[in-house]
């Protein structure tokens, strides 16, 4: 076999789709997000303004994030020296954790080194610790989660996305008896939609079943200390397991579940994903706590975001553009053809400066191609017009349609 003509075939498919995902060189400047610098192709250098970032709240440029980072690295150094097990757990760590819990009102948190780790370690671990495990998952699921579930080895059922209805059926079709987990995300990110919660925890209620809920597009961001839409909707209590995410709206990276010590307790001793992984370094872990414990309070720059995404939706339905409003702050505006998506994105950062990444399939179904626009606090009204005239000169120079879509 010609190994390498089977790789170029591979990836000329990619590109005859229209879905070949290019990495744009973007150097953040300290204190000047969301305007940044594109490293072009050609060598030269050219001002940008990032409108798909998941900094959704500007913390990874908040001076109480960069402090607690800097005083950890000029006191630890740079890494952690290895796994929590052997010497990579340190007082950052434990503290991180700490706020975490607290964060969620739960007994413990675990950290992991991203979110996607979290839950594929746990949710593949889970079996281990209850055997017979049935694994129910909605349909429109992270990766992650899918990987995690998928590799578990355990039975799994998918019902549809949000169908309160048909995840009944398939609880009530299977074993009274058999221990049973419920999955499912607080808020979907490509379309913005809300989970049902509540009506999520009651079944789990009427059937003996865990509740795991993925808050990743939801922590910082809602709830009075931002612990998410279970906090905010004050359904934190009835779920069994969180996961949630330090590398979107806290600004740092990392990932980690919040539960009661004792689940916390045996994921960490039977998870391969936790247990054989390098922790976070320090100065990380620090800048997560001190980004964890200041939104804990700032319920006002929550509410400045909240307010720019309501201004972006409101200006471009306004102008006819397809936006899906669900009432969350990601903004998705559908385009609806992978060629399209991307001729969108690309005339967007080359003529207008504004950087935001097309969304192709497998991250969304086909035909349901999008640019997804994430507001933040510091997306000043200057940068919100230049993106409205922008959008709207190339909605018309490409000659889509002007039709909203029901949210």
């Amino acid at each position: 076999m010609n190994y390498e003509a089977a790789l170029s075939t591979a990836i000329q498919r990619l590109h005859d789709e229209g879905r070949y995902r290019t990495f744009i060189d973007i150097e953040r400047t300290r204190g000047q997000f969301p305007d940044a610098v594109w490293n072009r192709p050609d060598g030269g250098k050219a001002p940008v303004t990032v409108w798909c970032g998941n900094d959704y709240l500007g913390m990874g440029q908040h001076p109480v994030v960069l402090n607690a980072m800097h005083e950890a690295l000029d006191a630890t150094g740079a890494g952690s020296g290895g796994t929590r097990n052997i010497s990579g757990t340190t007082v950052y760590h434990k503290a991180l954790e700490a706020e975490l819990a607290d964060l969620h009102r739960k007994e413990a948190a675990l950290l992991f080194t991203s979110a996607y780790i979290a839950n594929d370690a746990t949710l593949s671990t889970l079996p281990k610790l209850f055997p017979g495990l049935i694994i129910y998952s909605d349909a429109l699921n992270h990766a992650s989660m899918i990987e995690g579930v998928r590799r578990n080895g355990g039975q799994k059922r998918i019902f549809r996305h949000n169908d309160v209805a048909h995840l009944r059926e398939l609880l009530e079709a299977d074993d009274a008896d058999a221990p049973k987990l419920i999955a499912f995300e607080s808020i979907y990110s490509m379309d913005g939609d809300f989970g049902p919660i509540e009506a999520f925890c009651d079944l789990a209620l009427e059937f003996n079943a865990l509740t795991y809920i993925d808050e990743v597009h939801a922590v910082g961001m809602y709830g009075p200390r931002g612990a998410g839409v279970a906090e905010r909707d004050g359904l934190m209590g009835r779920i069994d397991i969180i996961n949630g995410t330090l590398a979107k709206a806290y600004g740092v990276m990392g990932g980690y579940i919040a539960a009661s010590d004792r689940m916390c307790d045996a994921v960490r001793s039977y998870a391969p994903g936790f247990i054989f992984t390098t922790s976070l370094p320090p100065a990380i872990a620090a800048g997560a706590a001190a980004s964890v414990r200041h939104l804990k309070t700032d319920q006002a720059l929550r509410d400045s975001q909240q307010t720019q995404a309501k201004i972006l939706k409101l200006r471009l339905k306004g102008l006819g553009l397809p936006i899906i409003d669900h009432g969350s702050h990601i903004v998705p505006l559908m385009v609806g053809d992978p060629k399209h998506t991307k001729m969108m994105s690309d005339m967007l950062l080359e003529q207008f400066g504004i950087y935001v990444q097309p969304i192709n399939f497998p991250t969304v179904p086909r035909g349901t191609e999008r640019l997804r626009f994430t507001p933040s606090p510091v997306h000043g009204p200057r940068e919100m017009d230049r993106l409205v005239a922008a959008l709207d000169n190339l909605w018309a120079h490409c000659a889509l349609n002007r039709a909203e879509m029901a949210g």
